[in-house]
């Protein structure tokens, strides 16, 4: 009998109780398990959330719960072995998985070390207090707390482990629970994850729940105080953030939507180059890694018109040494997409772009498989299309084949680089290869404002370069315009995107109190007991040591100077500067 996916729901493992979905093997086409969300009570489920994750987690400190992540991280890498083996089943070779697996515990762990940016305390203090009036007794600053909501996660089907932990790693830290809602098609590899962590207790009762199967309704129940992100495609991202209850009740959305990523190729990066060999090297990993199934691959390849031809072949060189099969076969480097649906959506895109950008590369008919069975399988070939004339076929900047499928062009100069670049009406992340930094500064300065990320590609970083289809913890990852107009990870901007920024107001004292951070003018806490007498728990915020006053002569800065070595004229030569903007002053010195 074919398992069937549970979901996890008010502290339990529950099926879905009507139509069940089926999901299939990417490489043989076999059902593997069935799933369904319906009979969830997501009105229930997102109260819950917030009376008993969200209360806990808003209690805890960042460092509490940074330490919370990194033991769960530390939980998955030590199981990570039976989740590559699950991971086969979705089509993708061990390196694939790895982005994926690795990836996702890699983003826990990154997250864990940054709560170090962050006080030991529940709330942050952002930024630096501002005086709003002339004698100083009336200050603002502002700090953040997190939401009294729940983050609820909707996520695509080509990252099912990674899409999920770079998200609750950072609600986490912020101090919200999470409510994931995987693609169905490779859900089961997110609901081995999720009873991993649900088995290890480490979270706290309620701080995370799943649902596997549509999640129809799930927005029905959101709040102001919850927040909402979306990664996939497009159109489904639009529709979502239309939902009459997030604009009738203002819920935040941050949506990071496929786009059409480009890679260009430097005027002076020419064949025999360190930086040109990097440029088709990245362009075959982005079109080959999970079968070109990435937020972040290479639509584009814009190319000096000089050069066209000799990037062409060796490209196709390069992807001639991609061998295609089951991804446990031995030798294989692609393996299949996510399954025949996808494949079918693939063709049909390629074959509307190939209406005026022919195919110079591969087939969509046939494909050479190792190890499993085209007719059944997900397989598909690279596919490289040239359009010669990018400015008139608009198509190649409108239409996305989400699978190993790019598209060669050229340009005449780094300004038609730029605009041929920008003409993918927003992505998440270009590159550009190129050894000369004035070359680097054009295209970046114009490609900025249309892009989230811009990977500069070099001699230089070629042993150290993570990549450009790598998002990374620290670094956000979104775009403008097609790519969704939001932006995820980042560090300490993702974690205040779940939680609320409030501008206080007050005297210096009574912001001290608040913040817990001294604010100049504060009143000040005067103790008998000499400082070195306290224990460190005995101190407050405010206490003030004045010692007897001193004052520093010309004769104290002589010897200061040759005992430290600062010898500077400004600094030890009375008349030195006579003449000039600055008068004196430093010659004596009174300290407390």
């Amino acid at each position: 009998m074919t398992p069937a996916l549970e979901n996890y729901a008010l502290g339990r493992w529950v099926a879905g109780t009507g139509q069940q979905q089926e999901l299939y093997d990417a490489s043989t086409g076999d059902v593997i398990a069935t799933a369904s969300s319906d009979g969830l009570d997501y009105a229930e489920m997102m109260h819950y959330a917030r009376t008993n994750g969200n209360k806990a987690l808003r209690k805890m400190t960042f460092h509490e719960r940074g330490r919370m992540i990194k033991a769960l991280a530390l939980h998955l890498d030590s199981k990570k072995e039976d989740f590559y083996t699950l991971s086969y089943r979705s089509g993708a070779t061990r390196a694939d998985s790895w982005i994926d697996i690795e990836g996702g515990i890699g983003n826990l762990f990154a997250n864990a070390s940054l709560r170090r940016k962050f006080p030991d305390k529940p709330f942050y203090v952002d930024g630096d207090p501002i005086a709003l009036s002339k004698g100083g007794n009336f200050i603002g600053h502002h700090i953040m707390v997190p939401k009294e909501g729940v983050a609820v996660h909707i996520n695509a089907y080509n990252f099912p482990i990674w899409g999920m932990l770079e998200k609750i790693a950072v609600n986490l830290l912020a101090g919200m629970p999470a409510i994931v809602k995987p693609a169905v098609p490779t859900a089961y590899l997110t609901e081995a994850v999720v009873r991993e962590i649900i088995a290890s207790k480490i979270l706290p009762e309620g701080a995370l729940q799943l649902v596997c199967g549509t999640g129809q309704g799930i927005l029905d129940h959101v709040t102001y105080q919850d927040v909402v992100t979306f990664t996939g495609s497009a159109e489904t991202g639009r529709k979502l953030k239309a939902h009459p209850r997030i604009l009738a009740k203002a819920v935040p959305f941050n949506m990071e939507a496929d786009s059409l990523n480009s890679a260009v190729l430097g005027p002076e990066a020419v064949p025999g180059t360190v930086e040109f060999d990097l440029f088709i090297k990245e362009v075959r990993k982005e079109m080959t890694a999970k079968a070109g199934q990435k937020c972040t691959a290479i639509r584009r390849i814009i190319v000096p018109e000089n050069l066209l031809e000799d990037v062409q072949i060796a490209l196709g060189k390069a992807l001639a040494q991609t061998t295609i099969g089951h991804p446990q076969a031995e030798g294989v480097r692609m393996g299949a997409l996510a399954g025949m649906a996808q494949v079918q959506k693939v063709r049909q895109q390629v074959q509307e772009l190939a209406k005026n950008t022919p195919i110079v590369y591969g087939d969509l008919d046939n494909v050479q498989v190792i190890g499993g069975n085209c007719k059944v399988g997900a397989f598909m070939s690279p596919i490289v299309l040239l359009n010669s004339e990018p400015f008139r076929f608009t198509d190649t900047h409108e239409v996305e084949a989400f699978g190993p499928v790019a598209t060669l062009m050229p340009y005449h100069d780094v300004d038609e680089a730029i605009t041929l670049s920008n003409m993918g009406k927003g992505s998440l992340v270009c590159s550009v290869a190129t050894s000369d930094p004035r070359t680097a500064q054009e295209f970046v300065l114009g490609a900025a404002t249309h892009h989230g990320r811009i990977l500069v590609l070099n001699e230089e970083v070629a042993k150290e370069s993570t990549g450009h289809g790598s998002p990374l913890p620290l670094l956000i990852h979104g775009g403008p315009g097609r790519a969704g107009g939001g932006q995820e990870m980042g560090g300490v901007r993702g974690v205040e995107h779940f939680m609320q920024r409030v501008a206080i107001q007050g005297s210096p004292s009574m912001i001290t109190a608040i913040t817990e951070v001294y604010q100049q003018n504060a009143k000040q806490i005067e103790k008998d007991k000499h400082p070195f007498q306290h224990y460190f728990e005995e101190l407050e915020i405010g206490q003030t040591y004045v010692t007897h006053k001193h004052t520093v002569t010309e004769a104290d800065i002589s010897n200061f100077a040759n005992v430290s070595g600062d010898n500077f004229y400004a600094h030890v030569d009375a008349t030195s500067l006579e003449g000039t903007l600055f008068t004196g002053g430093w010659r004596t010195a009174t300290i407390f």
